[in-house]
Order: structure tokens, then C-alpha cells, then sequence
């Protein structure tokens, strides 16, 4: 099985890239399947349908506007499904099409994403449980770190996600779960200082049954290990963990399926995986890893 499991594509509002040239990508790449999993992060972003509109951005601000403008929104959910059902008929014999959306959750908007999957769960192979902000403040901005030590913004971290998946558990896997390494200005923040935060979060993860992610995105962002790290994985593995999924989080072409072998290569050798997962209608299926 050859298979990425994080992609975006222009229902994403961070991205341009269309569908089809994803679908196309991969085929040529002889990729067996793929998943789009397209962004939504309510509490900074909203539905097209919300009564009070949408946002839209130009240069560096944000005001309300018109279609010259780009819009910060959610997916717009029926015309996603209604392309990922044509993308499929287009395609279908050369490649496997996944439908699945990456949650951008935080405690304070588990209603939002409640009702979303009670309305959209029979369209979902697959959901992505992220988090890339905490109270609305965002990581990428520094919104988050700011004003607090790199012990407490690394511990309110895990303690957010913690506390969130304890409360919403529509989600397939755990998405990069050490994000936060991405944007921390003061380097990588030793692992055993909150190593019992993060194994408190695998377990609850294995008691519901849930997986988590190899996001190889951190190739190209020049991290200096995987994400999550190696002792991430060791400590998931040793826990019994058993579902983990692979995605480049693509947001372009050029990314697509990037460094998926490689972490094949580390899952299987490095840290003893035999198998990863792909997913059907949120269950997950098994493949040998090669």
C-alpha cells in the first residue's frame, strides 16, 4: 500500500491547488490511494452558510469584501462532496479517493464540530483531529506563545488536546501531534518534561480506538526529526498503538506523497511498525508495511 492520507486542495482556504492535479499527481507518483482532507477551523474561521458571512483577507488585513478578495472560510461542504463524488467517477479505476476533512479543533468549538459530523458523517471516510490554535490565539503567528515561558505555552498545548479529546471523538487520527514544534521560536522542547502529558493523550487515544498520524511535512519544514518525533512513535508503539496513517499535508503538487517511503522506512525499521492504515466510512483497514 502506497497511500497519503493528508491533502489539501483549493476547498482549503491556504491552498490553490485543484483536485484533479492532486488526483493526476498521484496517479503518475503510482500512489494506490489518497485522502483529501480539507481545513476547518471554526473560532477563526466560518461556514459559508453562516448568517453573519464570511471573512475575506487582502494583503494583511481581513474585512468583509467581495470575490476579488480571498476568503478565510471553512470548506464549502457540498460542493467538496459533490467534487471528491465526480473526482472519483473521473478517476476511480486508477486510484482509490478518500473523502475526509481535517478538524481544526479546540475545546471551546466541539459543538461546531459535533453537529458538522452529525450532519456530514455519511460522506466521511476519514477526519483528521488537529489542533492549530487554542482559544482562537494561533501558533504560526506566535498569537499562542506569546507571553508565556516555553514551558507553559508546550504544557497548555498537550493539555488542550487532552482536554478536548475527552470530549469529542469523531476524529480517525491525531494529526502531527507535536505542531507546536514547528513554530517554537526557542528550539525544540525537551521531551521528557512532558512526556507523561503526551502519554496520557496516546492512552486515551488507544482506549477510543483512535491513531495517529506521520505528517512528513517536516521534511521540507527542516525539523530536525519526524513529526511527531521518534519518541513520540516509540511511546505510542510501546503503549500498544497500532493505527497510523501517512500524509504529506500537501497543499501543492510539488509536496504530494513527498517522503512518504521514508517514513514507511522509519515506522518499519526504527520503530518495529509491521502495518499502516488506510480508512473506510471512519474504520480503519490494515496493509503490511513494505
Amino acid at each position: 500500500m502506497y497511500a497519503d492520507y493528508h491533502l489539501h486542495s483549493e476547498f482549503s482556504d491556504d491552498s490553490k491547488e485543484l483536485m484533479e492535479r492532486q488526483v493526476e499527481k498521484a496517479i503518475k507518483l503510482g500512489l494506490d490511494e489518497m485522502c483529501f482532507t480539507d481545513h476547518v477551523d471554526y473560532g477563526i474561521k466560518r461556514d459559508w452558510d453562516d448568517p453573519r458571512g464570511i471573512e475575506w483577507r487582502q494583503g494583511d488585513g481581513i474585512s468583509s469584501g467581495d470575490a476579488a478578495r480571498e476568503p478565510l472560510a471553512n470548506v464549502d461542504y457540498p460542493r467538496y462532496f459533490a467534487k471528491i463524488a465526480r473526482i472519483r467517477a473521473a478517476y476511480g479505476d486508477a486510484i482509490k479517493i478518500r473523502s475526509g476533512l481535517e478538524f481544526g479543533i479546540q475545546s471551546i468549538t466541539v459543538d461546531d464540530y459535533e453537529r458538522l459530523f452529525a450532519k456530514y458523517q455519511d460522506e466521511l471516510d476519514f477526519v483528521l483531529f488537529s489542533m492549530h490554535q487554542v482559544d482562537n490565539k494561533e501558533f504560526w503567528t506566535q498569537d499562542f506563545q506569546r507571553g508565556r515561558s516555553q514551558k507553559e505555552y508546550n504544557e497548555a498545548y498537550y493539555e488542550e488536546i487532552l482536554k478536548t479529546m475527552k470530549a469529542f471523538k469523531h476524529y480517525s487520527v491525531l494529526a502531527h501531534l507535536d505542531l507546536l514544534v514547528r513554530y517554537d521560536k526557542a528550539g525544540r522542547y525537551p521531551f521528557d518534561k512532558v512526556r507523561d502529558l503526551v502519554a496520557e493523550i496516546l492512552k486515551q487515544a488507544i482506549a477510543d480506538g483512535k491513531g495517529i498520524e506521520v505528517n512528513t511535512s517536516s521534511w521540507h519544514y527542516g525539523l530536525s526529526d519526524t513529526q511527531p518525533s521518534r519518541e513520540i512513535l516509540h511511546l505510542y508503539k510501546d503503549l500498544g498503538g497500532r493505527i497510523i496513517t501517512v500524509g504529506s499535508d500537501a497543499h501543492q503538487t510539488s509536496y504530494l506523497a513527498d517522503h512518504i517511503k521514508d517514513a514507511y522506512a522509519i515506522l518499519r525499521d526504527e520503530i518495529g511498525f509491521t502495518e499502516i492504515a488506510t480508512f473506510e466510512h471512519m474504520q480503519p483497514i490494515f496493509h503490511k508495511l513494505r
